[in-house]
């Protein structure tokens, strides 16, 4: 299954590399396979065969050319990329400075943003930054997971929320029907934190089921009308609402977090120089408003980037089966359209690509 080379490198030869292209920006997303060169797994890295990764709403955007500019700091802005940051999948190979992975280990994890992401039949990837496979999950209920909840756990921990402090806490959360919403509800239900969520009308008997203790439906109630009780709050889906969210917090309390904060786009369509100067002043507004509601109130801009804590955190949900998203599309890796079309139009569920 692998041969080890001279230079100390573990190669997959035996299977073949295929890997998903959005040859330039554009909407929809011009998607094409191609064969790629045998991966080899260096150093403290490993090779896994993908058996399913996922389409986010990130890689939306970003297939359309979002955050192009400030992601090129990191290789990822130019076309043509590899999108996907999650997978699910198994161990082909492993640099000589793993131990604790060996091939055929069924594994999940994550992939720093940069030029060649998840969606391929196989990812070179750093050992620390996968976890066993665990539960009953299929493939492609697993591999919807690791992203979301790994940006979900940076929200969390940027306001002070663990297992420790969330019990009994009152805690908002806005876009509680999507992705990272319904992450949230169930994880801070575990907590046993007192949830009210934020969604849209036919969303209401779900978030209840996740764990919400009250739930506001947004079409018929305004987010100011909600009384300002809450020791933390969560933007999950927009940021013109975010300083209504914040208005929402008790005299005192935690903090408040959002996911959908204007950087990539103010350097979009900006430039480095005035885009990040924009940005920098929303950011400090927000600041001082929150900390309008106590000195020690914290705020925070909540960017993805893999974190081994959150993958930690994750497998201990699974492992009882605690965490779930719904699978709403799934497809082969050639057929990755329907997956991103299903995204970009806000469809229920998740999306999931799978290789043969």
């Amino acid at each position: 299954m692998a041969a080890i080379q001279p230079s100390g490198a573990h190669a997959v030869e035996t299977h073949r590399c295929r890997e998903l292209v959005c040859e330039e920006a554009g909407s929809p997303p011009r998607l094409r396979l191609r064969d790629c060169p045998p991966l080899r797994a260096t150093g403290s890295s490993i090779v896994v065969k993908v058996l399913a990764t996922s389409v986010n709403p990130i890689d939306v955007k970003r297939s359309a050319g979002y955050g192009a500019r400030l992601l090129s700091l990191k290789g990822a802005g130019r076309f043509p990329m590899v999108l996907g940051n999650d997978f699910a999948g198994e161990v082909l190979a492993a640099g000589p400075g793993v131990r604790q992975w060996k091939a055929g280990d069924r594994v999940l994890g994550t992939l720093p943003t940069g030029a060649r992401g998840a969606h391929a039949t196989q990812v070179v990837v750093d050992g620390k930054l996968v976890r066993p496979w665990v539960g009953d999950y299929a493939a492609a209920e697993a591999a919807v997971l690791p992203y979301t909840f790994t940006t979900l756990w940076r929200a969390l921990r940027s306001v002070g929320l663990d297992p420790r402090t969330a019990s009994g806490r009152q805690v908002l959360v806005h876009g509680a029907s999507g992705g990272l919403g319904q992450l949230a509800l169930q994880v801070l239900a575990a907590w046993h934190a007192r949830v009210t969520a934020i969604c849209g009308p036919q969303s209401t008997d779900l978030c209840r089921a996740l764990g919400a203790e009250s739930v506001v439906d947004r079409h018929t109630q305004g987010i100011s009308s909600i009384p300002a009780v809450f020791d933390a709050s969560f933007n999950f889906a927009s940021w013109p609402d975010d300083a209504l969210l914040v208005d929402r917090l008790r005299e005192g309390a935690m903090g408040h977090a959002t996911t959908v904060h204007p950087l990539l786009g103010c350097v979009d369509q900006h430039g480095f120089l005035r885009g990040g100067y924009l940005a920098w002043r929303a950011h400090l507004a927000a600041a001082r408003r929150a900390r309008s509601r106590g000195p020690s109130v914290r705020y925070a801009w909540v960017v993805y980037q893999p974190d081994r804590d959150a993958l930690d955190a994750l497998q201990a949900f699974m492992a009882h089966g605690a965490v779930r998203l719904p699978i709403g599309f799934q497809a082969p890796l050639a057929d990755a359209a329907g997956a991103f079309r299903h995204v970009a139009e806000g469809r229920p569920g998740r999306a999931a690509l799978l290789t043969p």
